[in-house]
Parts: structure tokens; sequence; C-alpha cells
């Protein structure tokens, strides 16, 4: 096998169409050998070869008889002595961290621990087994793809609407989509699917993560899966699993053709990505990768004993972001599924882990600095989960100013709110309105907040209205696992009901759940499946429920037909109605009451007096937004709406809602919507009258402009 000196970049085992050039950094590693695989089949390698050449810590060399197709991985040679944080080991084939592609999955065994498990001094001992049969292989791709005359959507955030999805768990039961293909990204981009979130209404679908991942061994062993795959194994690699095609080697180009097919249909893809912890757990996990090629520098240790990691995720470990070469390893990812996967953005997972320099999150740290100054990433959609299970991890409000965030403070007000507690009239006002509180301060938009109710980590919509306790006996942990708080709406029942009484609150419910969703400003996101109504039986941690739990039913029931019909028109409103998606916060003037954009009633039709605000017995609430100017396009120019009024009553009595005299001068005056009984068609109501707004419902009423 020739070998020329090649070059330390691009980092990974990289096709030029001539050869292939190997780079890998490893700051403390004495040696670095490539590995070559014959089959997936094979116990041991075929050809192993050092990379003499080392520029800059990367060992790296050109092979010009290398061809897309091969199987690789990597011995590295280094101290191994655990308690400085070393954990060489040469008899542990590692996985490239670069790699574009998984040749062969992990199967577990002892071998691939760098410790001998059962030893009295744990991870301090030394295994010398080799892990080279059960190890996963990295596989060197062509990554050329005609694209064609793909274009990013690039639809304005204002006019964004996130679908959060599982690649596998949307289509696995969708039997309109070829068998073969259920539960895979060409699934994804079936005309079925895409029929589907067209119809919906939907701009944006964000995927749960899609990087190669590992099922951790407990799982297997209880022979579950990571379903939701926050375990990463590789930064750069789409997960074989959700392929349609057994080649691994056409898993990118059927990922390429997914994005390529949404693209066309008007419809920008986001990737939750998960760059805060690996797969491999604390000191007693396995050595799969960045372990055996340099821990010190890849991983944050503990700072009084370098034998421990650090761990702001929960997960055992937390990548060492302030580390150059690891900050470069996240950037070049990112710009690989930019540039190469043409990805429309990122939400990144627990990402105040992202941003600790040190101890402390900084929202100046490099990798923010990196990302703002970079002329690819900086240009695409950011959303943060602002928060990680660190001291100071709760940042909500706090990201800089491209970046929106997952506004947990909305979901848990909203929540509150329609379960009826005392005082969060107030709130209430302020998440409709964008949750200025948060983000108008540091000059960020309406947009920047990413409203949610329900996410795939925590109840489903009809079970946050159906259960009051946690369910999750089905994952084998005693149900200790999982939310504790779950804002749950006390519906004085649990769990499954033939009571029509009941099913029909809980459905009413979820629509007042959905309502408020699409009427707040900010940037709204439904959990798939919610839209119709699915339950995962009162768990609400299915992280390793790859069954019914998590997949979505297409086979669905009267109830769940007319929700799936409320969502549209929604989401259909929404779109209308620029007064519900303003590029700007409302403005208040300088005595503090609020100008002729934006009104907040009582239920006389009187502007809220500071008395109504604290009373905190208080559950009626009214927005009145006139649409004379709601957005500004492009030119700066105003794009004039219709005015809208809201009303809530999440009390169990009726209230009769006086309309303030401002609605009682308009001359064509409708009701969009009513939640109590999930009516859509649109009703001529006299504005003069007050309207019986019934317990627990909502109503959404509109004066076209010009009448």
């Amino acid at each position: 096998m020739r070998v020329w000196p090649g070059h330390p970049y691009p980092l990974g085992a990289v096709w030029d169409g001539a050869g292939v050039n190997i780079a890998l950094f490893s700051g403390n590693a004495t040696k670095v050998e490539l590995c070559l695989f014959d089959s997936p089949d094979d116990q041991k390698e075929s050809l192993r070869i050092e990379l003499t050449e080392r520029t800059y810590n990367v060992f790296h060399g050109y092979f010009p008889d290398l061809r897309p197709g091969t199987l690789y991985g990597f011995r590295v040679t280094g101290p191994y002595d655990p308690l400085r944080g070393l954990r060489f080991n040469p008899n542990k084939l590692l996985f490239d961290p670069y790699a574009r592609a998984v040749g062969r999955p992990l199967k577990w065994d002892e071998s691939l621990f760098g410790y001998r498990i059962g030893d009295e001094s744990r991870d301090l001992s030394f295994d010398d087994r080799d892990s080279a049969p059960f190890a996963p292989l990295g596989l060197i791709v062509d990554t050329a793809f005609t694209w064609g005359n793909d274009r990013r959507p690039e639809i304005p955030w204002e006019r964004t609407v996130i679908y959060e999805m599982h690649v596998r768990g949307f289509t696995k039961l969708m039997t309109e989509v070829p068998e073969k293909l259920r539960g895979t990204y060409a699934g994804l981009a079936s005309p079925q699917a895409i029929e589907y979130l067209k119809r919906l209404g939907v701009t944006a679908v964000e995927l749960l993560p899609i990087h190669a991942h590992i099922d951790e061994h407990f799982l297997t062993e209880q022979q579950r899966v990571n379903y939701w795959g926050y375990n990463s194994l590789g930064f750069f690699a789409p997960e074989p699993r959700y392929g349609a095609s057994h080649d691994p080697e056409l898993i990118a180009h059927e990922f390429k053709s997914m994005v390529r097919t949404l693209h066309a249909a008007g419809i920008e893809v986001i990737l939750d990505v998960v760059y805060n912890h690996t797969g491999e757990g604390n000191e007693q996990g396995p050595t799969l990768s960045w372990r055996g090629i340099d821990n010190t520098s890849y991983y944050l240790l503990n700072d009084e004993n370098r034998r421990y990691y650090t761990d702001f995720t929960g997960c055992g470990n937390s990548l060492f972001v302030r580390h150059p070469r690891v900050l470069q390893l996240l950037m070049d990812s990112l710009r690989y599924w930019v540039t190469e996967m043409h990805v429309d953005g990122f939400r990144f997972d627990l990402a105040s882990t992202l941003a600790r320099q040190f101890h402390s999150v900084d929202r100046m740290s490099g990798f923010f600095n990196v990302i703002h100054q970079d002329p690819i990433l900086s240009q695409v959609k950011l959303i943060a989960e602002p928060w990680d299970v660190g001291e100071g991890g709760y940042q909500s409000g706090k990201f800089p100013v491209i970046w929106t965030e997952w506004n947990g403070k909305y979901r848990d007000c909203v929540r509150r709110f329609w379960k009826g507690d005392a005082g969060t009239i107030g709130e209430m006002a302020t998440r409709l309105a964008g949750s200025s509180d948060l983000y108008e301060d540091n000059g960020r938009k309406p947009s920047a907040s990413i409203n949610f109710i329900t996410c795939h980590d925590g109840f489903t919509l009809w079970d946050l209205a159906s259960y009051n306790k946690k369910h999750n006996e089905a994952n084998g942990e005693a149900n200790r696992d999982g939310n504790d708080n779950n804002l749950s709406w006390n519906c004085g029942f649990e769990g499954p009901s033939d009571d029509p009484v009941i099913l029909a609150l809980r459905e009413r419910q979820q629509r007042n759940f959905l309502a408020s969703l699409f009427v707040s400003q900010g940037v709204p996101m439904l959990q798939a499946g919610d839209e119709r109504g699915h339950s995962a039986q009162g768990n609400n941690n299915c992280y390793s429920q790859d069954n019914f739990l998590s997949w979505l039913s297409w086979d669905l029931q009267p109830g769940q037909r007319s929700q799936l019909d409320f969502v549209r028109r929604l989401i259909e409103i929404r779109r209308e109605q620029p007064a519900l998606s303003r590029r700007r916060f409302f403005e208040s003037s300088v005595q503090g009451d609020d100008v002729d954009d934006i009104y907040w009633l009582d239920s006389n039709g009187q502007r809220m007096s500071a008395e109504a605000w604290d009373d905190p017995l208080k559950r009626s609430l009214g927005m009145l937004l006139l649409g004379h100017c709601s957005q500004i396009d492009e030119q700066g120019a105003c794009i004039i709406g219709d005015n809208l009024l809201v009303l809530m009553n999440a009390d169990s009595k009726a209230v009769s809602f006086a309309m303030p005299r401002s609605v009682q001068r308009f001359r064509m005056f409708e009701r969009l919507f009513d939640t109590f009984d999930g009516d859509i068609s649109i009703v001529p109501c006299d504005p003069t009258q007050p309207y019986p707004l019934r317990p627990w419902s909502m109503a959404l009423f509109r004066n076209k402009v010009g009448h």
C-alpha cells in the first residue's frame, strides 16, 4: 500500500477523486495506525499502516490506492495513566470522529472497555483484549451528489412553523408509504409524507438526532434501543438505521435526497444536534473513539482528579469545547451538514454546556464567537436548548443575539394558566406577546422565542391532558426516570376513559393549548403527533421506546380527525394574519400604557387595571391586536392585517365577555374558532353584544381590514 505524506487538513478520511487523505488529531499520542478491513465480518484488520507524518499534532498520510467503500478504524498508542486522564490503549480499535459513514455498527463486548471489567481497581486496570471484532468501523465514501437546482427555502423566522419529529417514528406505520421505505429518510421524502406536511402547513421539520449513535449497553441487555438518539458516536455520519438502503455507502445519498425533496416542497430541515457529550459515558464507559484517541483533549476532566469527568449533561461526560481542536471538530461538523448536506439549521441539545469556557456559562465563549463570525453558520437557523444540568445551567433568555431559544418559561406558563393556577394572568400576557422580558434587552426579536407546549422529552399533548402522573413502567426503571414536574392539567380522572364528558374536556384542553400556541408572538413548535391526539399511554420519557408508544398511528378516530382539522386551521389562520407573527415587539408609552396596536382587556371590555392584573383569582383575559401595521416587509413598508380579538377563559365558570368600544365600531366581525366545541367555521357576530365564553375555552375573532 503506497503512502504519501498527505496533509493535516481536512481531518478524517477524505476521498478527492484520486485517492484518500487520512488525518487524525491527537495531542498526546505517540503513534497512530490506520487499520483497514476487507469486510464487516472480519475479526481483525487486513492491513495496519502507521501514519508517520505528524503536523501540529495531526497524524496524516495520503493513500493513492484507497477507494470509497473501504472500511477502517484507528489504533492509537500512548501512555495509560487514568489518574492523569490518559487512557491510550492500542488494543482498542477506534472509530474516526470525522467518519462520513458507519461501515459496521458496534456490537457490545467486554473487550470494548479499556479496563478489565470486574477488576477491583476498575478503570485503573488495563485490558489487553483486541476489540476489533466488535468495534464500529468507519467507511470511506464518495460524497458527490447531484443537487440540481436545490435551493434552501430561507423562510423568515416570523413565518416559520416548526414540526419536531423522529425520522423513524413518523412514517413507520404510514401504510400509504411502501413498506421498505417506512421509518427511513426515503420514507420522510415520500409523496405521502410530503403531502401530509404540506396540508398541515408546517414550514420546517426539526429532526431528532440523526447523527450516528450507539445504544447503551444496559439497553441492549434489556433488548431495547436508544430510540431518541442522544448518544452520539460520530458527528458527520448519518444514522444508518434510518436508511432504506442496506448499503452504508448510500445512506448519505438517501439523506441528501430527502433534503432536496423537502426543499422542493418549501420545507426546511433543522437537525437536533448533540455536541455536549458523547456515547462513551464516564470513566467506566467503553473506549470507542475520543477516549482512546486523546481523552485529555476531547473531554472536560475534573480539575481535582483527572481520572473523573466533569459532567454538565447527566450523561457521564462533557466535551472540552474550550480546546481548539474540539471546537474545530464541532465547527467542521456544522459546516459539513450545511455545505455538504444542505440542512437549514440546528437545534443544540443542552446548549449551555457548549458555552462553559471553564465552569460557568459564558455568553462570550469561543463557541459563540466562532459561530458569529462564520460566514456560513451565522446565516442558518440556530436554536438553543438554553439549559444543562450543571450549576447555573438555566440560561433562558441569555443567549447571544443571532440565536433563538426553546422557551421553557412559555411552556410552563401556558400549562399553568390552562391548569387554572392562580396569579398567572400577567405572565400569560407577557408570553402571548413574545416574552419581551427575556429577549428584548439584547436586541432580539419576538422570533427569538421558540414557543412550545410539549416536545419529545415529556408527555404528548394528549397525555398532558389525560394524566396527572407519569407511567414509565415500560422503561424498566421502576418509574423513577422522566420528569416529575409535569404541570399536567388536573382533569379529575387519570388515564384512559370512555366517558364522553371526560373525553370532551381532554379534547377541549388540547385545543386550548394549541390555540394559545398559534396566537402567540414568536415561533411555534408543534410536536409530531400532537395534531392528531397521539398518546404514549402516560410515558413521559420514551427515549428507549422504538414501538407503538413512539410511532405515529395513521388510523384516526373521529376525535383525532377533528383535532387534525383544528390544527390545520390554526396554522392557516396564523399564515393569513400578520398580526400573529410580528417582526418587532409591541411598544409601550413612557407611562407604561399599551399603545394602539395591542390592548389587554377584562371581561367588562375595559382595559386591564392594575388591580385586575394583581387579582390572583382572575382567570379570563382578552387580547386585542390592531392590524394597521402588523409586520414590516423587506422593503420597509407596512403590511396591513386584520384586527384580531382573542378571548381566554381558564375558569370552570362561563364568562360573558363584553366587547370594548373599539370592537363595537367594527362593521364586519367574525368568529374564527371557539375551542369549547372545536368549531372552526367562520361565524358572523354582533360586536355590540357580549360573547358567552364558556368554561375552559378560548375564541378568536377578526375584523377584516377596511371594515
